[in-house]
């Protein structure tokens, strides 16, 4: 279980050295063995808590624990090594690297082709067509964004924080993400996301407001309450880059 205690994250303006302040007083409970959608206005702190979560900040106040440890001063790294996956707003490319070979380091193993056409399927890509590129410019931000998806799958782990993983998706491989969502079941999931396709396969939902404190639920208690605030839950009426 995952627990975050009076969390509150803040950042000094460089101009006029005054404090913005991100998120404040944020308590809240991610149960094990769930999926948990984090959603909210823009601004209202979603992609900062998954990285609080996740190690890449460290909160100016509270903290964070996980299965009843004090985690909060742990770095990415350590808690990767405990078990967290994430994968990113926006993935990063690695020049000079193949898709193969990322795979490889992210499953801790060589894998053979079969191997990797079993991660590279669940997202919708044919692995003989892509484990010899390279993670550069020449892939489109939705194959990053797959890829980055099965480099998550092929590492594995207890808890997994995925920051709009739909993001770039085209919409014919939307229902293929979702399917993948559901496959985790039993994990620990925190997805952050605005679309109504991925809040109906959630367990619960935290909706952030900057205006005040969270409120969260399960998805039965909370639908009700994010359809009345438009603009929060949408659907996708189009593809996005492939």
């Amino acid at each position: 279980m995952i627990k975050l205690e009076n969390i509150g994250y803040a950042v000094k303006d460089s101009r006029t050295g005054k404090k913005n302040v991100i998120l404040s007083d944020i308590n809240l409970t991610f149960p094990d063995g769930s999926i948990t959608v984090i959603t909210g206005a823009n601004g209202s702190g979603k992609s900062t808590l998954i990285k609080l979560i996740c190690g890449i900040e460290t909160p100016t106040e509270g903290r964070i624990l996980y299965n009843g440890e004090d985690i909060t001063g742990k770095s990415i790294t350590e808690r990767a090594k405990a078990g967290f996956t994430t994968a990113f707003q926006q993935p990063v490319r690695f020049k000079g690297i193949t898709v193969g070979k990322l795979l490889d380091i992210a499953s801790d193993h060589k894998n053979n082709l079969a191997g990797l056409c079993d991660y590279l399927s669940v997202v919708g890509l044919c692995a003989r067509d892509y484990i010899d590129r390279e993670m550069n410019d020449s892939l489109s931000g939705g194959e990053l964004k797959r890829i980055e998806l099965a480099m998550a799958m092929a590492k594995g782990g207890d808890v997994f924080l995925l920051d709009e993983p739909e993001a770039g998706i085209d919409l014919w491989s939307f229902d293929s993400l979702t399917r993948l969502f559901t496959k985790l079941r039993g994990k620990t999931v925190l997805i952050v996301s605005h679309q109504s396709k991925i809040i109906d396969i959630a367990d619960n939902i935290v909706l952030l407001d900057k205006s005040g404190e969270p409120v969260s639920g399960t998805r039965e208690e909370m639908l009700p309450r994010i359809t009345a605030n438009r603009g929060v839950c949408s659907v996708i009426e189009g593809g996005a880059n492939g």
